[in-house]
């Protein structure tokens, strides 16, 4: 059901964009709620950052349409961006200035003035860098900075945030800083459209998932109607000896009939098996072969593993088309 004009925070219709030859996004429908979290997960190159710079106005699409708060993209800019704010994958911080300085700037070129520090203040209580207000962002971790770039988005509170893969590069422990942080302005009402090619990312924080491959969207759900429309179960095998993995994928999809997925340490294997019989007889080829086995188990699929099926490839593979991302 598509939602009603008052619920929804972006609504999009075939939003095409193309540079030269290359059609980099291809017909996008979108719709999302407000106040919720909306993931666009693909890989590099897929085109989730051009969709983004066009939703922004930074890009003016060649073909479709798209309101967001009611605004329309192309004919009223301007009054679509009094409703964002976008974050980019990376920080546009002044690094000699500090923390504080950095969005006691920005608040005053927002209009505040008098009260520019307290804003700063309160921004960085939020994001809990109060205790590196006054050391320079040069010397900020990694973590650090992504949580005061998107701070520094959010001096004026909008209502639709864009985030362009935020936790690119980030360790796990600011990575899951920043999921807080993103959880919580979300409680706040906040409508936030992120990109990532991190398939738990998406898990973990969207409401709704559009999955993106070569500037078109091949599916589009919940993390769990995702899952559910790839299959019900996933055979994962774990080798005893890596150097039989080919032998081994070409065995499972004989006798399963789809596409072996392969781990990166490369001595795992996942595959979609439609049934455990189906499943106990690929296990059967495999002790016929001689290929011993470590482990294997069934369960039902990862979003890594629904991507994979849907496109044939993992999400941080990157196409080898130079495509704009």
């Amino acid at each position: 059901m598509m939602p009603d004009s008052l619920s929804a925070a972006i609504t999009a219709r075939g939003l095409v964009k193309t540079f030269g030859d290359l059609r980099a996004v291809d017909g996008i429908d979108l719709d999302v709620q407000r106040g919720t979290i909306f993931g666009i997960l693909g890989p590099n190159g897929a085109g989730k950052t051009t969709l983004l710079r066009m939703l922004a106005t930074l890009l003016r699409p060649d073909a479709g349409s798209a309101r967001l708060m009611g605004h329309d993209l192309v004919s009223t800019p301007h009054e679509v961006r009094k409703s964002i704010a976008m974050t980019g994958q990376f920080a546009s911080l002044d690094e000699d200035l500090t923390g504080r300085e950095n969005l006691m700037l920005l608040a005053k070129l927002w209009g505040f003035r008098g009260r520019a520090g307290a804003r700063a203040d309160q921004l960085l209580d939020a994001f809990e860098l109060a205790d590196a207000a006054r050391r320079q962002v040069k010397d900020y971790s990694g973590g650090m900075r992504r949580k005061l770039d998107i701070a520094a988005s959010l001096v004026v509170t909008p209502a639709i945030l864009f985030l362009d893969e935020p936790t690119t590069g980030l360790d796990p422990n600011a990575r899951q800083s920043v999921w807080r942080m993103i959880r919580a302005l979300a409680g706040e009402g906040v409508t936030i459209l992120l990109t990532t090619q991190y398939l738990e990312e998406a898990d973990q924080l969207a409401a709704r998932i559009a999955v993106i491959d070569h500037g078109r969207k091949i599916a589009e759900g919940t993390s769990r109607e995702l899952k559910a429309a790839t299959g019900s179960g996933f055979l994962h095998v774990t080798l005893a000896d890596p150097a039989r993995i080919d032998g081994a994928a070409r065995l499972l999809e004989q006798h399963l009939g789809g596409e072996a997925q392969r781990n990166v340490e490369g001595a795992a294997l996942s595959i979609k098996a439609n049934s455990p019989h189906a499943a106990n007889a690929a296990l059967a080829a495999l002790t016929e072969a001689g290929i011993a086995l470590d482990g294997f188990s069934m369960a039902a699929p990862s979003l890594d593993e629904v991507f994979f099926a849907l496109t044939g490839h993992g999400a941080e593979s990157a196409p080898a088309t130079g495509e704009p991302k």
